[in-house]
């Protein structure tokens, strides 16, 4: 599907002034560990993400979009009730002191309040929480991760077997939803992708696509860690050693370069290949909105649950509160309030997901929840007091949580909950600056300059000329953490 021409979108402008004074329908998509670098949108100049392109173009791109918790299930549970980790209970993918984390359900859902304003309700694709889905009038989700291929999905709680590649099934049940629709009654999609989730498999069609390229590798690509201890230690990040065992046909006698060359473009370039496949997809979904008439007035929201590291510092996978791991594509697309063609450079949050569909939708936004409606950025009047720092936590692989002690580690008997050594921490970005306290590797700090060292290289957190930074940004932190009513 092309962005729309002018002419076009003229034709949504009268029908889109008649849609201000009724409810949105809404369409929430969220792929997994796809990151902002990764689409033509935000300035790949290799990729082409033509559909992912047209909401930006139609909607608005969010430049500083960030989660609070770089990791799968956490993420999505602060998209549900717009709260941190540690109002919503969900701190990790994994038990935590060995019970299975589960959303607190005295805290409402999205979902759920708009399930009881009249929105009919559906939660199709890949749900990634322990529990059930809860405020949905129909689900039909991936257990657990979900396969790429030929998966079982829970329709309503009943196992389906399904045919097929599951970006495109995923698409082919949320388009038999939509179908079902009436106007009498406005709709609620989460649409949900497993993609470009490791194994990083991608459709038949893509397996070719980006064979005649070498892709560039990032700047970071061999970093040696010289000033950051932690990041020194989380060797089974590194993508040459943690992948090399997903690929049966990685040739023999390769050098320790070649060899991490060679996985480099082999997961890069099957990770760009799997979103490939969510691109064409969402075509299809933003096809069905115009032939049905209902583009003015549908509220499109894309982004991922997370970030991910693409070969930065030799790494894969997320956790770290490096830029990223902690950035996130968002796009905002909804004609009925704003024109297209912006870019929106004030922090948000995954946690303002939730009171931004809410207020569009008309319903009162619960106290419980944390985040702030991107309402007034979206108009294009940003309040004087919108947040200039955004607070970060990470859980899991927390052997101070579960009263092990950092002795542990040299424990043989010890099991870790994951497979990444990546402990506990917290820190504050601000606009230029960057605070991480590692608080489970005996008080380890990190401070970076973003203006100066955009790549986080370079830890001036002992450096004297940084000495009022980073007191004033202790400070920050320690409020936010108040703030956020966070006590762990």
């Amino acid at each position: 599907m092309q962005q729309m021409t002018r002419r076009q979108l003229a034709g949504v402008a009268a029908p889109a002034l008649l849609a201000r004074n009724r409810r949105p329908n809404i369409l929430f998509m969220m792929t997994d560990d796809h990151v902002p670098r990764a689409m033509s949108c935000y300035g790949n100049r290799i990729l082409k993400t033509p559909n992912f392109d047209r909401l930006a173009g139609e909607g608005c791109r969010f430049d500083n979009a960030f989660c609070t918790n770089s990791l799968c299930a956490p993420s999505r549970a602060s998209v549900l009730t717009g709260t941190y980790s540690h109002i919503n209970g969900i701190r990790g993918n994994s038990e935590s002191a060995g019970a299975i984390e589960r959303i607190d359900r005295s805290l409402p859902t999205y979902p759920e309040l708009l399930r009881k304003a009249g929105y009919r309700t559906a939660m199709i694709g890949k749900w990634h929480l322990s529990h059930d889905p809860v405020g949905f009038d129909y689900s039909c989700i991936l257990p657990g991760q979900g396969v790429y291929f030929d998966p079982i999905f829970l329709e309503n709680g009943v196992k389906k077997q399904f045919t097929g590649y599951t970006t495109d099934l995923t698409t082919d049940i949320a388009l038999r939803f939509l179908g079902e629709q009436d106007k009498t009654s406005p709709w609620c999609l989460v649409y949900q992708h497993k993609a470009p989730h490791r194994p990083f498999q991608p459709a038949p069609r893509h397996r070719k696509l980006l064979d005649d390229i070498e892709l560039p590798h990032p700047s970071t690509y061999d970093d040696r860690y010289l000033t950051r201890r932690v990041a020194a230690e989380a060797a089974d990040m590194k993508f040459d050693q943690s992948l090399e065992g997903d690929y049966k046909d990685l040739p023999r006698g390769l050098s320790p370069k070649e060899k991490k060359n060679w996985i480099y473009q082999r997961f890069v370039k099957d990770y760009h290949r799997a979103a490939y496949g969510v691109d064409e997809n969402l075509g299809r979904i933003l096809g069905h909105l115009d032939k049905t008439g209902q583009t003015a007035n549908t509220l499109v929201i894309y982004t991922s649950d997370n970030g991910f590291f693409l070969g930065e510092h030799g790494w894969y996978d997320k956790r770290f509160m490096y830029e990223p791991s902690l950035r996130l594509p968002l796009l905002i697309r909804y004609p009925a309030l704003f024109g297209g063609g912006r870019v929106e450079n004030h922090f948000a949050l995954n946690v303002d997901y939730a009171p931004t569909i809410l207020d569009l939708a008309g319903v009162k936004t619960p106290g419980t929840m944390q985040g702030r409606s991107l309402r007034p950025l979206l108009e294009g009047k940003a309040p004087e007091d919108w947040r200039a720092s955004m607070y970060y936590t990470y859980y899991e692989n927390s052997w101070v949580l579960h009263g092990k002690g950092k002795e542990a580690m040299s424990d043989p008997t010890f099991q870790y909950f994951t497979p990444h050594r990546v402990g506990p921490h917290r820190g504050v970005r601000d606009g230029r600056y960057k605070l991480i306290h590692y608080y489970s590797e005996g008080d380890y700090w990190e401070l970076f300059d973003l203006e100066k060292d955009p790549d986080e290289l370079r830890n001036v957190y002992s450096e004297a000329p940084y000495a009022a930074v980073r007191d004033s940004l202790k400070k920050e932190l320690g409020r936010l953490k108040r703030y956020y009513r966070d006590n762990s």
